[in-house]
């Protein structure tokens, strides 16, 4: 597996995203809390371009009749079907065994690196 620089620390903010080509490969580079993930632009429920989806919280368990919004800026839903998905690990959130294709991102100076 070779590194590819996708962007500079910095070009993508908090809370943001961006979409890059490596080796044919249509990868989103995401910014939670200033740490960067890359996930395949590939939905596993129905391929759907997975990485131009929402970028938002979820509902987290709660007591019965109680319902609360958590993970702010951590969960990808994907923009077909809604799918919920962690953006730090790939896995869905109502079963993490389930997980989208994600890639190593390292940060070398200044330079945003994946690793495919």
């Amino acid at each position: 597996m070779a590194k590819h620089i996708v962007a500079r620390a910095g070009e993508i903010s908090p809370g943001e995203s961006r979409l890059v080509k490596v080796q044919g490969r249509t990868i989103g580079i995401f910014n939670v809390a200033g740490q960067y993930y890359a996930i395949k632009n590939s939905c596993i429920h129905e391929g759907a371009p997975v990485c131009l989806g929402t970028i938002t919280g979820t509902f987290i368990p709660s007591a019965p009749g109680e319902f609360h919004y958590g993970n702010e800026g951590e969960i990808l839903r994907c923009p077909w079907h809604g799918w919920e998905f962690f953006i730090a690990s790939g896995g869905s959130v109502f079963n993490p065994q389930v997980k989208l294709k994600t890639y190593p991102v390292t940060i070398q100076g200044d330079q945003v690196m994946v690793e495919v």
